[in-house]
């Protein structure tokens, strides 16, 4: 009985707050994996059960690799993403500003996808050439929600690698290591403020831990993952 109210519950929150994901790592049949054609040894993600609770639990050590979301939505109808993480400890030679130290325990990527018919024409050459090469489209530009290794002057920072990637520190150094922090994060917000402009709509979900720049290793974990269009708090998004 307290199952089928549970149950019902969650189904009714889901129909009021708008959400077009909720993912509590039962399983990673709606992720697949991320890999880098120059990187070989991969991180490793796999489903750790404890107390009749599933969690995502990534291992890196001397590598990098991710997971995707098989779904793409539209960030302007979801424009809240909503997770809880915890990590084991950070990377004493990490650095966001440089690229030897571009390796973060845990990061998490939204990803935006490249809209032809939103570009304009250099950038389509460039995109063009990209595709032609690849055989698809690279994406349009993301951000990275990061688990930063030391105390950054700057909430956003640009990748070291690329200007089409910005880094949004959530979490830095020795503080609140080892335990659960949730974030609550409008992506529609921070897009604007780390890029100056409207995003593309069309959009998805992913999540790394990589380490091999720096070499080192880290455990972390994920609870679940919350793509919504409203807050309790908040009434519909406009």
């Amino acid at each position: 009985m307290k199952t089928s109210i549970l149950i019902f519950l969650i189904v009714i929150q889901g129909i009021f707050c708008g959400d077009f994901l909720r993912e509590d790592f039962n399983n990673l049949q709606n992720w697949t994996e991320l890999t880098f054609p120059k990187i070989e040894d991969h991180s490793q993600y796999s489903i750790e059960s404890r107390d009749a609770e599933s969690y995502l639990k990534t291992f890196t050590s001397n590598s990098a690799s991710g997971l995707i979301y098989k779904e793409q939505f539209d960030v302007y109808k979801y424009p809240e993403l909503e997770w809880r993480w915890k990590v084991s400890n950070t990377f004493s030679k990490g650095n966001a500003l440089e690229k030897s130290g571009d390796d973060y325990p845990l990061r998490i990527y939204v990803i935006f996808e490249y809209d032809p018919d939103e570009s304009g024409f250099f950038e389509s050459v460039v995109y063009e050439s990209a595709r032609l090469i690849y055989g698809e489209y690279p994406p349009h530009s993301s951000l990275n929600y990061i688990w930063a290794n030391k105390a950054q002057s700057k909430r956003i920072i640009p990748n070291s690698y690329t200007d089409k990637a910005q880094m949004i520190v959530l979490q830095e150094g020795e503080d609140n290591l080892g335990i659960w922090v949730t974030e609550s994060m409008n992506m529609l917000d921070d897009y604007r403020e780390a890029f100056g402009e409207d995003p593309p709509s069309t959009t998805t979900i992913a999540i790394m831990a990589d380490s091999d720049n720096t070499g080192e290793s880290a455990t972390a974990y994920v609870d679940y993952f919350l793509v919504r269009t409203v807050t309790k708090d908040e009434g519909v998004y406009k």
